[in-house]
């Protein structure tokens, strides 16, 4: 049997984390270990494997694109593909997430039936790139 993606998920808000697990674990087939805080993001980090991070841009404490710089410290997640979601999809809000590292950025509120779909096609490109 084949090991299901792991997906980092970092979401401060309650309810968001409820629709993003069930929609990545039922529909998407993916184990989803939830953080709602980038402290807890880098403590799950240092002590699991992920194929790839969910990260919210906008939280209390350390925000998304502090917590990302964190993870990329951290042996093993030099490459681990990194998407951040948030409200904020104007041209240059997603030209600065892609070049703080984020392949991707999905926009806030999400559909979730679409979401494990979004997160598989996100883990192809991914894969592609790092076998080029």
């Amino acid at each position: 049997m084949l090991e299901r993606p792991r997906v980092l998920y970092v979401e401060d808000e309650p309810d968001i984390q409820t629709i993003a697990r069930l929609a990545l674990e039922t529909i998407g087939g993916f184990t989803v270990e939830m953080c709602g805080s980038g402290e807890a993001a880098i403590l799950a980090a240092q002590g699991g494997t992920f194929d790839l991070v969910l990260l919210d841009v906008m939280m209390p404490g350390i925000d998304g694109p502090t917590t990302l710089q964190r993870l990329r410290e951290l042996p093993g997640f030099e490459r681990v593909p990194v998407v951040f979601m948030t409200a904020k999809v104007q041209p240059d809000e997603i030209k600065r997430w892609r070049e703080l590292g984020a392949i991707d950025v999905f926009e806030k509120p999400f559909d979730p039936m679409l979401l494990a779909a979004r997160v598989g096609d996100v883990l192809g490109r991914a894969n592609r790139a790092g076998a080029a």
